[in-house]
C-alpha cells in the first residue's frame, strides 16, 4: 500500500508541477479540468448510477466548465457567484452535518447530482481563477488545506480526546477529535503569519492570499484563516458523510493506494471558491 501511495504520489506531482509552473496557464486548467471531470464520475457512482448515467455526469461537468471557459469567465471578476457560492457551502455544509448520514439518502437524486457537479465546477473556476492571480497565491490557499490536514492529524493522535470528551463527528468520521481540528487552525495561524512575513521581506511581486487578508489588518486574516481551516473539515466532513451514507470506503480506486480523486479534493471544494470569495472582497 505504501508503495502504491508514493508512485501515485509522484506520478501525480511529475503532471501537476511542470503545469503549475508552465508559463501559460491553459496546461493547469486542462490538468484541474480532467480531475474534476473525474471527481464528477466518481459523485455520480457514488450515487447510484451505472457506468453510462456516471460518465454522463462527467461529461455534464465538462461541458459546463468548458462552456464557463468558452464564454471568459476565468479572465472576470466574478465575486457574487463567490458569495453565492461560499454562502451555499456554508449553509449546506452545517446543514448536512446537522442532519446527519442517514439524511443523506432523503435528499432528492436530482439534488445531489445537480449538486455535486456545482461543486466541481465552482471549484474548478475558483482554482483556475487563483492560478491566474499567481503561483503565490494558489499555492498559499492549497497550502492552507494541507497544512490544516496536517497539524490536524499530529494533533489528533498526540492531544485527542485529553481536553474534551466528544469526538468531533463520531457517526460520520470516528478519527477526528477536536484537539485535531484546534492543532489544525493553529497550524494554518503560524503559516499565514510567516507567508505575510516572507512576502514582505523578499518583496514579492505577485501577492499570497494570506498578504491580501493582511491588508485589512491582522485580525481579519487571523479569522479568516481560521474560518478557511474550519471550511476545510466541513468539506472533509461532508465527503465522509456522503461515503458512509452509501457504504463505500473510498470515492472511486482511480488513484491507487489513495483512493478517488474526490478523496483528494474533498477539503479543497469549499476552500477554493471560499478563498476567491474573501480575495473579492480585499481587492474591490
Amino acid at each position: 500500500m505504501l508503495k502504491q501511495r508514493v508512485i501515485t504520489a509522484l506520478v501525480l506531482l511529475a503532471i501537476l508541477l511542470p503545469a503549475l509552473f508552465y508559463p501559460d496557464p491553459l496546461p493547469f486548467s486542462l490538468v484541474v479540468l480532467a480531475m474534476m471531470t473525474a471527481g464528477a464520475w466518481e459523485w455520480g457512482r457514488m450515487q447510484g448510477l451505472k457506468q453510462g448515467g456516471a460518465v454522463a455526469l462527467a461529461a455534464a461537468c465538462l461541458l459546463l466548465c468548458g462552456l464557463s471557459w468558452s464564454l471568459g469567465w476565468l479572465e472576470r471578476p466574478l465575486t457574487a457567484l463567490w458569495v453565492i457560492g461560499g454562502s451555499l457551502w456554508v449553509l449546506s455544509g452545517a446543514l448536512l452535518l446537522r442532519a446527519g448520514v442517514a439524511a443523506w439518502a432523503r435528499i432528492p437524486l436530482a439534488v445531489r447530482l445537480v449538486g455535486g457537479v456545482l461543486a466541481l465546477w465552482l471549484a474548478w473556476l475558483a482554482v483556475a481563477q487563483a492560478h491566474r492571480m499567481g503561483v503565490n497565491f494558489l499555492l498559499s490557499v492549497l497550502l492552507l488545506v494541507w497544512v490544516a490536514d496536517v497539524f490536524a492529524y499530529f494533533a489528533g493522535r498526540t492531544f485527542g480526546l485529553k481536553f474534551t470528551r466528544n469526538k468531533l463527528a463520531p457517526s460520520i468520521s470516528p478519527g477526528k477529535s477536536w484537539e485535531g481540528v484546534w492543532g489544525g487552525m493553529a497550524g494554518v495561524l503560524v503559516l499565514a503569519l510567516v507567508w505575510v512575513w516572507a512576502d514582505r521581506h523578499y518583496g514579492v511581486a505577485l501577492p499570497s492570499f494570506y498578504s491580501l487578508l493582511a491588508r485589512q489588518g491582522l485580525w481579519f486574516l487571523l479569522l479568516a484563516v481560521v474560518f478557511m481551516a474550519a471550511m476545510s473539515v466541513v468539506g472533509d466532513l461532508v465527503e465522509s458523510l456522503v461515503k458512509r451514507s452509501v457504504g463505500v470506503k473510498d470515492s472511486s480506486a482511480l488513484l491507487p493506494g489513495h483512493g478517488g480523486v474526490l478523496d483528494r479534493i474533498d477539503a479543497l471544494l469549499p476552500t477554493l471558491p471560499l478563498a476567491m470569495m474573501l480575495s473579492s472582497f480585499v481587492q474591490t
